[in-house]
């Protein structure tokens, strides 16, 4: 104590927690809302002492994110609080002095890594939703039913009802497929990590495998993938009921009848909702842009009905569009087995293979655009059109592109895909470490921590998974960077913590 202005008398006292359980931490945690209060008696050392310095270290956090800051303060003591601590030095902890006011200078950075990255993210899955629902406006099941159903509410009634009607119908479009979300919302309640859990189980990737697989084939033109033909006859015939609901049954039998069609691009969004951290919100977004992308021709045509003689007649195209669904299906078909296969340490899919039958995929769909591959639907001889040579010459590309990432020195390759395939270090080839980017890295904590207690250096605690798409994505376009890479190369003990993975720990 020699040498210090002042000593604590007893412990730290603050204003009343909430103490609450925190299903992420699985266990009762306390905190503080709004405001609270810290008292600390202390004891003058010196009499002359006119100021104390302190530090506060304190962490914020609200539903997404949470951020660690340092605060420095200054307490003043006035002449009459020394002069009567001079006298009562015991009495010091009961004297009036100044208020600390710690203020939060960086709180915007909550708002920033929250509510503007979900409003983003949000926007940004809404797009993706409703980029489907355009892809599926495009396919035989829905694209001819617009002028069809449009002119249907024209020639029924004036031409105000007739366009009060369509924008009715193309509303319960859009609640409809809202609807098909509310039961995810449900199991969110129950348990926020069940759908994380979901994504990361190994029986259910094998079953969204074969059912992708089995959407795939039904694109290609194999059989028809249909709900049962009861659930589109009682929706029909419900449809001549009130105007209201006579419509909404129309929407309903339109959702049923182009189950064919818009299934397989419904299952993309689910499973890619269900392999994500925003769960059954992400979901809703992402099915109201493909509601929304589903129900703007019918009003849009119904309020600007000359533009229906623009539009393109139904015919080949829409099969073909069909048919490059089907090859995206087999693409993505592939993720799902790839994440059992990491999570469950198979060995097979290692990623060569993955990027190979991605390559494959991509010229098979070459050879397709091109008219030399054929599927039940197509017709012979049909004339390729410029944008099929177009999208041909793409295709074509991106196998080229595939190709390069073959090679044993990956690093920084394939950086558009990243997330996608396997990570780096799960290869084929004998690599000096089965780490992110050929780091040094622990795998089991107490290991990693004995080693970075042994050299002096801090851990980089890794928080990861092996179906972890965003995790991919960090080491492959962050951690690479030059900089970045040294400093986790020379100054840091990383230790990554595969917070999916099944085996049993000792």
């Amino acid at each position: 104590m020699k040498g210090l202005a002042y000593e604590l008398v007893g412990a730290i006292t603050a204003s009343e927690s909430i103490t609450e359980f925190d299903p992420i931490f699985e266990m009762e945690l306390s905190y503080f809302d709004k405001k609270v209060s810290f008292r600390q008696r202390i004891r003058l050392l010196k009499p002359d002492t006119s100021q104390i310095t302190g530090e506060i270290n304190y962490q914020a956090c609200d539903d997404k994110v949470c951020i660690f800051r340092e605060e420095s303060f200054d307490f003043n003591l006035s002449s009459d609080i020394k002069t009567h601590c001079r006298k009562n030095i015991h009495a010091a902890s009961k004297l009036k002095s100044e208020k600390l006011k710690i203020n939060f200078k960086d709180k915007s950075l909550l708002d920033q890594n929250t509510n503007k990255g979900a409003g983003s993210g949000y926007f940004n899955l809404f797009l993706l939703g409703f980029l489907g629902g355009i892809i599926a406006l495009l396919t035989p099941c829905v694209f001819p039913m617009i002028p069809l159903t449009v002119s249907f509410f024209l020639k029924q009634a004036t031409r105000k009802q007739g366009v009060i009607r369509a924008v009715l119908y193309g509303f319960f479009i859009l609640i409809i497929y809202l609807i098909l979300s509310l039961p995810f919302h449900f199991l969110d309640a129950v348990d926020p990590q069940i759908l994380n859990n979901i994504a990361t189980n190994i029986v259910l990737n094998v079953v969204f495998f074969l059912v992708f697989i089995f959407f795939a084939f039904s694109f290609f033109g194999y059989y028809e993938l249909t709900l049962p033909s009861g659930w589109g006859n009682r929706s029909d015939t419900a449809a001549s009921g009130g105007v209201v609901l006579g419509i909404f049954f129309m929407a309903l039998t339109l959702a049923i009848v182009s189950f064919s069609c818009t299934g397989p691009i419904l299952g993309s969004l689910l499973a890619s909702s269900l392999s994500s951290d925003a769960g059954a919100m992400q979901l809703t977004v992402g099915m109201g842009g493909f509601g929304a992308a589903l129900a703007l021709p019918f009003a849009l045509f119904a309020v600007f009905p000359n533009a229906l003689q623009s539009i393109p007649k139904s015919g080949g195209w829409m099969t073909k569009i069909k048919v490059i669904l089907g090859f995206l299906e087999l693409a993505l078909a592939l993720k799902f087995l790839s994440n059992a296969d990491l999570v469950g340490h198979w060995g097979l899919l290692k990623r060569e293979i993955f990027i190979g039958i991605w390559l494959i995929i991509s010229l098979l769909l070459f050879l397709y655009l091109m008219g030399w591959l054929r599927f039940p639907h197509d017709a012979k001889g049909e004339k390729i059109k410029p944008i099929q040579r177009i999208l041909a010459v793409l295709a074509l590309i991106f196998s080229v592109y595939l190709g390069s990432g073959l090679g044993k020195d990956q690093k920084g390759q394939l950086s558009l895909l990243s997330g996608f395939p396997p990570p780096v270090f799960y290869s084929i080839y004998e690599l000096e470490s089965d780490c992110p980017l050929a780091l040094n890295c622990f795998k089991d904590f107490e290991a990693g921590q004995q080693y970075a207690l042994k050299t002096n250096k801090p851990i980089l605690l890794d928080f990861t998974g092996w179906a972890c798409v965003n995790c991919r994505k960090m080491e492959e376009n962050v951690w690479s960077k030059g900089e970045v890479y040294r400093m986790l190369k020379d100054e840091f003990i990383i230790i990554s913590l595969y917070i999916d993975d099944r085996t049993e720990l000792a």
